[in-house]
């Protein structure tokens, strides 16, 4: 296909501000979007063009399909980049672009709808030969049933939502008579959280790893692994620190784990840049957990130990251009932490905090990297 010409960066903050430096170095322009919460953002200025997407709620405006769509036709661009969060793994938003006429950067429709159902994604990975833990994947919702899978995987066990994400509709069972409750809450948050209540079953691993491993794809039948991102320092399921590479994997197993992840993003026929979560136990066993089928938060640290520009790839990728290196041609050198900085307050169970930057000064020099997407006077609003 013809290159890219002018990108429109579906998404706000730091990942836009990283897609567009990366456009950039390529010669593509950029079209930033925004809400009213967003105007002097600073994604917003550095864009080559910016367009209004609506008011500041996400919903009307960086959630709202037909606002995005419509920002690309009024932009021109011939491309949209996703970021991550928002529309990223939306099926629906690849299908839009497809029939627009424009280049979605990011994998096929297909493989974004199959790894968003939690059940199916666990079939194909099962197929594919990919450890997963015990667990139950059938369409049975009701009681009786969940109860009798529950007693032969045993406990502790996991009820997860077939929608999840974010730790949202998912609860811990210790003990079978406590199951007829959490699924009944699992069920309702998942209800309210993602339209679906849904559920599946899943032996809990104790005290594991979460570790995940950087996948790339291209058209022409090309899949590598870029090596694992140890996530486990995690509060409230969601991530706070991520490194590459992780201090709990030997070159053995992170090539078990990559030919693991390689043979998940095969078997879905995938394109583009996701990640392979995997639980890793103590005795080093490892089980598929899920696919992103978009750019991490913590991609950097793995551009930092590859020497390698993520986002580049991403937009040679979906221009139909192969991967630039093979496997065994991947070198990793080095080691990189990132720290995610979150606006909560310490005093207060570290619930979110709104109100404005007084003071915005990272420390900038060598062996460190700064992605951030605010700067000082800037207000943090309570919509995102």
């Amino acid at each position: 296909m013809a290159g890219i010409r002018k990108l429109l960066i579906a998404n706000r903050g730091e990942i836009a501000r990283r897609v567009i430096r990366s456009a950039r170095d390529l010669g593509i322009r950029t079209v930033a979007v925004f809400s009213d919460a967003d105007e002097d953002a600073p994604h917003v200025d550095e864009a080559d063009e910016a367009v209004r997407l609506g008011p500041g709620p996400a919903r009307e405006s960086y959630l709202s399909l037909p606002r995005v769509m419509e920002a690309v036709r009024r932009s021109g661009a011939d491309a949209l980049h996703p970021g991550y969060g928002f529309l990223s793994e939306n099926g629906d938003l690849a299908r839009a672009c497809a029939d627009a006429g424009v280049c979605f950067v990011g994998p096929p429709e297909a493989a974004i709808r199959l790894m968003g159902d939690k059940v199916e994604a666990k079939r194909r990975i099962i197929e594919a030969g990919v450890p997963t833990a015990p667990g139950h994947v059938g369409s049975e919702q009701d009681g009786a049933t969940l109860r009798a899978k529950a007693e032969e995987i045993g406990v502790p066990l996991l009820v997860k939502a077939v929608a999840g994400g974010g730790g949202r509709g998912m609860r811990v069972v210790r003990e079978l008579s406590a199951l007829p409750e959490a699924l009944a809450s699992a069920r309702s948050e998942a209800t309210n959280a993602f339209g679906r209540g849904d559920l599946f079953l899943e032996r809990l691993v104790e005290g594991a790893r979460h570790v995940e491993i950087q996948v790339f794809a291209d058209r022409h039948g090309h899949v590598i692994h870029l090596g694992e991102r140890e996530c486990s320092a995690q509060r409230r399921h969601q991530k706070v620190i991520e490194e590459a590479p992780s201090p709990a994997v030997d070159e053995t197993l992170r090539a078990a784990m990559g030919g693991a992840a390689v043979a998940a993003a095969r078997a879905i026929d995938y394109v583009g840049a996701g990640t392979v979560e995997f639980l890793l136990d103590a005795e080093g066993r490892f089980y598929f957990l899920e696919m992103n089928t978009r750019l991490q938060v913590e991609h950097p640290v793995t551009e930092l130990v590859t020497g390698l520009d993520l986002v580049a790839l991403q937009l040679r990728v979906a221009e139909g251009e192969p991967l630039p290196l093979t496997q065994d041609e991947l070198v990793m050198r080095g080691h990189a932490i990132e720290a995610r900085i979150y606006t909560e307050d310490p005093y207060a169970a570290f619930a979110p905090q709104l109100g404005t930057i007084v003071a915005w000064r990272p420390r900038r020099g060598e062996g460190l990297r700064v992605d951030d997407g605010v700067r000082a006077g800037q207000v943090i609003s309570p919509f995102y």
